[in-house]
């Protein structure tokens, strides 16, 4: 007998906004899912054949990429600052819609920054972060904080920032400012690339129905 799909859903800012598409796509978690007390990490759904689990959205990738979870949900941020060769990402979701920028104290964008060879960026995204200043002739020290971002420049541990922003209140009242998009952002259903091949009877009907989820969704 065939193993149930393991599908892989993220903690966080996106699953409010997921688990509406997941209803559209014929998938809705036990009860349990929805008790804020559960310490629970997986889950049955209404499908005998799908469970679920929740985890870190960094995570999500991670399980996805290394066959544990066949498919999952994650932000493009994520997909991109990993690059995993095992990942497939076939449907733009468009949910959890955000971006990743730079960011700095107010004062700091006036420096002249033709003359700078070196930069040190406290971020999560230190392959992303690399890359964009790599583009840029610059090398970039990157400090790996996982949050509170926007403290590292006025306590001196780095003079920059790249971090996710939505509406750009906190770093305002951090006394930052965004100086530039490295990306914009949107959740993507990823699956894995062998379980694909190997299970495509069981994925890509869910696939296709992700994809229809979202054609209601953008028509509503």
């Amino acid at each position: 007998m065939t193993r149930p799909l393991t599908f892989a859903i993220p903690k966080g800012r996106i699953l409010e906004e997921a688990l509406p598409l997941l209803a559209r796509a014929g998938i809705e978690p036990e009860a349990e899912f929805h008790d804020k007390k559960s310490r629970a990490l997986r889950f049955a759904t209404n499908r005998p054949d799908v469970s679920i689990i929740r985890v870190r959205a960094f995570d999500v990738a991670t399980f996805v990429a290394h066959g544990a979870a066949q498919i999952g949900i994650v932000g493009s941020d994520v997909v991109e600052e990993y690059s995993y060769s095992e990942l497939y990402a076939p449907v733009d979701l468009d949910i959890g819609h955000c971006r990743l920028s730079v960011a700095e104290p107010a004062g700091l964008a006036d420096e002249d920054q033709a003359a700078m060879s070196h930069v040190r960026v406290a971020t999560k995204y230190p392959n992303l972060t690399r890359r964009y200043y790599e583009a840029r002739g610059l090398q970039a020290e990157c400090v790996k904080l996982n949050g509170a971002m926007e403290l590292a420049p006025s306590l001196g541990l780095s003079r920059r920032i790249v971090d996710l922003v939505s509406s750009g209140a906190t770093l305002k009242a951090n006394g930052l400012v965004e100086t530039d998009v490295i990306m914009q952002i949107s959740a993507r259903l990823i699956v894995n690339r062998a379980a694909y091949k190997m299970r495509s009877a069981d994925l890509t009907p869910l696939v296709e129905a992700f994809r229809a989820a979202v054609g209601v969704k953008n028509a509503a």
